[in-house]
């Protein structure tokens, strides 16, 4: 049981303080050499540990539940969402053909969404091979736990923790690193994810405010879009890379961006050399500026677009997994919705600025058909691989019916509260092996 303490001591505060800044800023920053655990100072986690440290929980302040408690809640009537993960350290492939040094849950970038229903009990193992050459650890934002109490899983052993999910929306999960310090590495190259909790009672229907003409006067016309949605996850972030594929904490401090990645690739969501062939007759004339993963070769890495159809409520789960802000918006449409946590934050907007490790769920109805591209409005960003294409309708005439398109795997949330399903085909940052089982899950 960890030890339990009123107040930080100033010197556990100082000895925090020496691991996060200056063994992480100081030694990475001034000499630009690559942070790892090789340049944790052992001996300061030690006293940190002796004497409660970073492992330190107010009283009464968290609801962690003990796992042998868990049965009979059940019994009383609550949900157990089981969820595994699997820390992995694999290289994965980046746009322009080279790869870097990812380390992933259950390898795949982002991991695997996790969805609950307000008022569940997730359930939460990791497991580090003994393979890794480093610890991790799992911080999960859905919860209200110290994520310290969690602390580094060594190689070769588990770890599990219990809480209720009692707040809705959208809330992301990552890597605390080792007992925080290389936290940014971890979460950086890759070690993040997203956790959905529904609320209780579903969520609202859309209200979408139009004019219409009545007796030769322009009046409002308020339509009632029902609560059911088709949805899409979108998850920002960034990677800081030096020319062989490692984690550079220097350009990180500088803000230096290799690649913006959305759900772990830069423009992941272009057509492909099949689209191109379906609209143009030509499998390498692109339809788009930026196609770079358009060989079918590249199987579950190959772009493919977001198609949408007219006149159906979407909602997209948008999460800031990174370092800079994320100005949401869809080029050619406005925000019919914007909802943090439960509560309306915004309607009928054009952008929504999301902080970092900040979620909204935006609600919105295609009109039109038509190509929309979904940006982080920040110029740099785009050009460094924030476009996401969506295709509403069948703005090319090919003849498919609304929903007859499938959508990327990665992009799709598990059901919840009021979803409608949709068709999918594997599509992730993520090895072979992750592909088969998400082939597997969705019928691929």
């Amino acid at each position: 049981m960890n030890r339990r303490y009123s107040m930080l001591s100033i010197a556990a505060v100082v000895a925090v303080a020496g691991i996060l800044f200056a063994s992480t800023y100081s030694q990475s920053q001034m000499t630009a050499t690559k942070y790892g655990v090789s340049t944790v100072q052992d001996n300061l986690i030690q006293k940190i540990g002796d004497m409660g440290g970073i492992q330190l929980q107010l009283p009464s302040a968290f609801a962690q539940i003990p796992t042998d408690q868990i049965a009979s809640m059940v019994q009383q009537g609550r949900h157990v969402v089981q969820v595994n993960l699997v820390a992995q350290s694999v290289d994965l492939p980046i746009m322009g053909g080279g790869k870097y040094h990812a380390m992933t849950f259950n390898g795949q970038v982002p991991g695997p969404t996790i969805r609950a229903t307000q008022g569940d009990i997730i359930e939460m193992t990791l497991t580090v091979p003994s393979t890794e050459y480093t610890a991790h650890s799992n911080d999960m934002h859905a919860s209200q736990i110290s994520a310290t109490n969690f602390g580094a899983t060594q190689p070769g052993s588990s770890r599990t923790y219990a809480f209720i999910a009692e707040t809705p929306g959208t809330f992301k999960y990552h890597c605390e690193g080792v007992n925080l310090a290389s936290m940014d590495q971890h979460v950086l190259s890759g070690m993040y994810g997203l956790t959905i909790i529904d609320p209780l009672n579903g969520y609202h229907n859309l209200v979408v405010t139009k004019t219409k003409v009545n007796n030769g006067q322009v009046v409002l016309d308020r339509q009632i879009v029902p609560a059911d949605a088709k949805e899409f996850v979108l998850e920002y972030n960034q990677l800081y890379l030096t020319s062989d594929g490692s984690f550079n904490e220097q350009a990180m401090f500088l803000h230096n961006t290799t690649q913006t990645v959305v759900n772990g690739l830069a423009f992941g969501y272009t057509p492909n050399g099949d689209i191109n062939k379906l609209v143009k007759g030509d499998a390498s004339k692109n339809i788009f500026a930026v196609q770079p993963w358009n060989d079918a070769s590249l199987k579950q890495y190959q772009g493919h677009p977001l198609f949408v159809d007219t006149g159906v409520h979407y909602r997209i789960f948008v999460e800031n997994q990174g370092n800079m802000p994320v100005f949401f918006h869809i080029v050619g449409e406005q925000l019919d919705r914007v909802t943090q946590g439960n509560v309306v934050q915004a309607q009928g907007i054009e952008t929504w600025n999301i902080g970092g490790s900040e979620g909204a769920i935006v609600d919105l109805v295609f009109d039109n058909p038509g190509v929309y591209a979904a940006v982080n409005h920040d110029y740099a960003a785009i050009f460094s691989g924030a476009a996401t294409i969506f295709v509403a309708g069948d703005p090319f005439k090919l003849g498919y019916n609304p929903g007859d398109m499938p959508n990327p795997s990665d992009a799709v949330p598990p059901l919840g509260k009021n979803s409608i399903p949709q068709k999918e085909l594997v599509h992730c940052e993520c090895t072979d092996d992750a592909a088969a089982t998400i082939s597997k899950q969705i019928g691929g």
